[in-house]
């Protein structure tokens, strides 16, 4: 099939496909004689893994790192990415730490705003905060 059609196959676009194969994602595919991209069903299912990958916070860079074992998921999309050892399990503990600091920065600003939104009153340390803003202005 031709890219139009693998892309939409694949739930995503030509241009993700080029790029897939540019980052070293997807191996370059065979062309016809008038030089188009030819795509199969494995290819297919492997830009699927890719696109799940990346659904679940995983960047282009982590997978291009892994592109070799790709494959192990393409084989078995049921296999959890942290369940072979120095395969993706160090990524995904990389990218669950960076997910857990993110959450934690965004409930203490989730906590400031309810407070500021409450009243500086009501947290003591914020109405520091501004007071010394403004003396400052």
């Amino acid at each position: 099939m031709r890219i139009g059609e693998a892309a939409a196959a694949a739930g995503t676009t030509p241009r993700a496909l080029r790029l897939y194969e540019a980052r070293g994602l997807l191996r370059p595919p065979p062309r016809t004689p008038s030089g188009q991209r030819e795509y199969g069903p494995a290819e297919v299912a492997r830009v699927r893994v890719i696109r799940n990958l990346l659904a679940l916070g995983l960047t282009l860079e982590d997978l291009r790192r892994r592109a070799r074992r790709l494959d192990l998921l393409v084989q078995d999309p049921s296999a959890s990415c942290g369940s072979r050892p120095g395969e993706f399990s160090d990524v995904v503990a990389d990218r669950l730490a960076t997910l857990d600091a993110e959450i934690a920065r965004l409930t203490h600003l989730r906590q400031d705003l309810a407070a500021a939104a409450n009243g500086p009153a009501r947290r003591p340390g914020l109405a520091d905060r501004s007071q010394r803003q403004r003396a400052r202005t």
